[in-house]
């Protein structure tokens, strides 16, 4: 599931990213109202988070925009709390309307409620992803192959994630700086090589089977090749 949430305020913006990411959704990130937009109109979301005070286009103008194209499900997530601003929202074609400051736990429920509904069917939260014989456990942070406990860093750990959550999928060095280190890739550092080298050293290098491939010129992939 891949969700876009447009919010100007940073630390909230990678807070919520962090949450969700920990519980098996790719997150795309938007901290202005036009930005938000492009990203709403032209990428594929299973759901939208918005906030209301954004610079550029206001959030009630992104979910016009975007209700004028797509019926993507769309959480307004905002400080405004008084009666006629979330009146305005649902008008507007919000499906949900969650005032900060909030739970995370709430949070993750509205957005299992609002995908729920969206495929008609119950919706079960992503704890744990698995290939071959490596599995993840999301809740406890834990990562295994062939029942091994694998000594990871944070970093390691969420970028192991990332790889796993899209695994067959060759992603490239930029995806992986803006993923895992919030950066735009710079072709001059080696930070990305240097953290795959030292996970693939833990993943691979005592079993049979390697799991993480370079895949030259295009980047990295995680799949059980015969």
């Amino acid at each position: 599931m891949r969700i876009l949430v447009v919010e100007d305020e940073v630390r909230l913006a990678e807070y919520v990213k962090k949450g969700l990411s920990e519980n098996g959704y790719v997150v795309d990130l938007a901290h202005d109202g036009i930005d938000g937009k492009h990203l709403a109109i032209e990428g594929e979301y299973d759901l939208l988070i918005l906030d209301v005070m954004l610079p550029g286009i206001d959030g009630f103008g992104v979910l016009q925009q975007v209700r004028e194209r797509k019926d993507t499900p769309v959480l307004m997530l905002t400080a405004r709390d008084k009666v006629e601003d979330r009146v305005q929202g649902l008008k507007s074609g919000a499906d949900d309307y969650l005032v900060k400051p909030f739970a995370f736990s709430e949070l993750l429920a509205r957005i299992e409620a609002l995908l729920r509904r969206r495929v008609g069917r119950a919706l079960q939260p992503v704890t744990t992803l698995r290939l071959a014989d490596l599995e993840v456990d999301l809740a406890r942070r834990k990562a295994t192959r062939a029942g091994k406990r694998l000594d990871l860093t944070p970093k390691e750990f969420t970028l192991l994630t990332l790889l796993l959550r899209r695994q067959g999928e060759v992603l490239s060095r930029t995806v992986l700086a803006e993923q895992v280190w919030d950066m735009h890739f710079d072709s001059e550092t080696n930070v990305i090589d240097v953290a795959v080298r030292r996970l693939r050293a833990k993943l691979d290098e005592e079993f049979d089977k390697p799991l993480l491939h370079t895949v030259r010129g295009m980047g990295y992939v995680l799949e059980l090749r015969d």
